[in-house]
């Protein structure tokens, strides 16, 4: 018998209403869910998109970064100590290694060379003021980059590309000001030889202190004819500039090739990592929450994934910087080599156009992929990780 039709208002949903209602259940859960990894897929350095801005500037945050970013730095110098030193002496164009430059295994056999006559601590020389220089240099430089980056980007909707470049760039800047004497120092010790004798860091210190253009009669004659006869025909000689700011030797260079290295090495980082995290390939790339990381921290990045995040950001940097960094070098090592004087900017940069041409300004640039690749892979990877362990 058919059901009146009153009843049939208040009868049960059929089969086919509750399977539709379950599938659309299902799939706003499914949205909902994909929405959630999206917001989560931000890189671990972007921490105003996560932490309350609070907590970024308090003492705790500060000095656990700091101590997190020295970290990260003496490691990634260690790796790459006896590159460095190669490099330096390409770059700086010492007499003794210039043979090596634009050779095939122009590397190993400086290596090689410098191993045979200096042993195995010659690879290594003037790391241990690297040490002294990178832990100040690395710690303020990523300390600098979350406090910057809490300013430019206090929420989601100001992450740009362009506030994370000059996040980047200011918390370079702000590093290389506070410890540039101690790499000017760094590269003078590298830059020497067991031929030339080996010195000391005092040594050094005071030597770099009391460098000065080497005494000449620098005097300007005028013509002995005429009325101007009678005047004075020397002009005054310069007066040379000795004491500290010889230890910032290369500095104007240097802070014009931090702005774009710092700048694009964490913007490329964060990039990367950006994408590395996103929801289609994030069972592949991130690891489990360990148990004192917070909760509202996104899941940490494989070990291959960070360091590839790191190798990347390196790479892009590194080649965005470097004409810089060769005249800087040159720059730094004036007082070791010629008369003393000290070169400006343009000068140098005018000596290496004449020297080498265009190449020159990209000298050692392999042995800088080499180096800076692994170094800011390993950079990265160290401060990642440690901030694991800080519980930041």
């Amino acid at each position: 018998m058919p059901w009146p039709p009153a009843l049939l208002s208040h009868a049960s949903p059929s089969v086919p209403e509750i399977a539709r209602d379950e599938v659309q259940q299902m799939r706003q859960q499914m949205r909902q869910r994909q929405l959630d990894d999206n917001k989560a897929a931000v890189c671990p350095t972007d921490d105003e998109a996560l932490t309350p801005r609070k907590q970024t500037r308090s003492w705790d945050y500060v000095w656990k970064s700091g101590v997190a970013g020295g970290l990260a730095g003496c490691a990634a110098k260690t790796v790459v100590a006896p590159l460095d030193r190669v490099k330096i002496l390409f770059q700086a164009s010492n007499p003794q290694f210039a043979k090596y430059t634009g050779s095939s295994f122009g590397v190993l056999k400086a290596m090689k060379d410098i191993y045979h006559a200096e042993g195995y601590r010659g690879l290594f020389r003037g790391h241990s003021v690297t040490l002294l220089r990178i832990f100040p240099y690395a710690g303020s430089k990523f300390l600098a980059y979350e406090q910057f980056r809490a300013r430019l980007i206090p929420s989601q909707e100001y992450e740009t590309p362009l506030r994370r470049l000059l996040s980047g760039s200011l918390a370079g800047v702000t590093s290389v000001f506070l410890t540039y004497p101690l790499e000017v120092v760094r590269v003078r010790l590298a830059f020497e030889t067991k031929h030339q004798g080996r010195s000391s860091l005092a040594s050094i210190c005071r030597q770099i202190y009391n460098e000065h253009p080497v005494d000449k009669t620098a005097t300007a004659r005028l013509p002995n004819t005429g009325p101007i006869a009678a005047a004075p025909t020397e002009a005054r000689p310069l007066r040379p500039r000795i004491g500290l700011v010889n230890f910032y030797r290369g500095f104007l260079p240097t802070l014009l090739g931090m702005l774009p290295y710092a700048g694009m090495s964490f913007l490329t980082h964060d990039t990367v990592s950006d994408l590395l995290r996103h929801a289609a390939i994030a069972q592949y790339t991130t690891l489990a929450r360990s148990k004192n990381q917070p909760a509202d921290k996104p899941a940490p990045l494989r070990s291959w994934a960070e360091l590839t995040a790191g190798g990347v950001a390196g790479l892009i940097s590194q080649t965005a910087s470097y004409p810089l960094e060769v005249i800087r070098r040159r720059m730094q090592v004036g007082g070791a080599v010629g008369d003393g004087r000290r070169l400006r900017l343009g000068e140098t940069a005018r000596i290496i156009w004449m020297e080498r041409g265009l190449g020159g300004f990209f000298v050692g640039l392999t042995i800088g992929y080499v180096k800076v690749i692994p170094m800011a892979a390993v950079s990265f990877y160290t401060y990642e990780r440690m901030k694991l362990v800080l519980g930041i």
